[in-house]
């Protein structure tokens, strides 16, 4: 019932994304999201070992696109220099952002993942629409007062279920 929730995978940081198991599954366009997922909600800028995962992922064919819930000055201000596709005020985790997006990089579901630090937006909009799902520990830093407040104490119940399902691979954690 509430497997609508779960991402099909679960890591500590976007850097412990292995990108060849990801290709390994048919996935080579990446949906991201931004606040505390590849960059802290209170930074304008990338942490050089993101900025470099993310021109590896590039560098190794990927297409991303960022989706974000935030407003366009943001957005364009952090993922500028990456200069890939944005999708701003997104809604999540209503589809049509993650339609925008998937339509950017000329996606399908079966070969795009979504990428966030969200249960209630980032995995539940991806597994609605039938995405891979990838939920991420978010980046410690200044969360949105909704985020704190109701987003995160709902997620802890989940965590803990998803905490006992997980098969260790690498850093990668699998959801049963």
């Amino acid at each position: 019932m509430l497997r609508i929730l779960y991402p099909n995978m679960y890591v500590p940081s976007v850097t412990a994304i292995n990108p060849q198991e990801l290709r390994e599954r048919g996935i080579h366009n990446l949906l991201l999201d931004l606040d505390n997922t590849i960059v802290p909600r209170d930074h304008n800028r990338f942490s050089p070992q993101i900025n470099n995962w993310l021109q590896g992922l590039m560098d190794k064919g990927f297409k991303l696109c960022i989706v974000s819930n935030n407003s366009t000055g943001r957005v364009k201000n952090v993922a500028g220099p990456l200069q890939v596709p944005t999708v701003v005020r997104a809604v999540k985790p209503l589809p049509g952002a993650f339609l925008r997006g998937m339509r950017l990089l000329g996606a399908k579901t079966g070969n795009t993942a979504i990428i966030g630090d969200q249960i209630f937006t980032d995995i539940l909009g991806g597994n609605m629409l039938g995405l891979f799902t990838v939920l991420v520990v978010p980046l410690p830093g200044k969360e949105f007062w909704v985020t704190k407040m109701v987003n995160r104490r709902l997620e802890k119940l989940i965590l803990y279920d998803i905490s006992r399902r997980v098969s260790h691979k690498d850093k990668m954690y699998h959801v049963r």
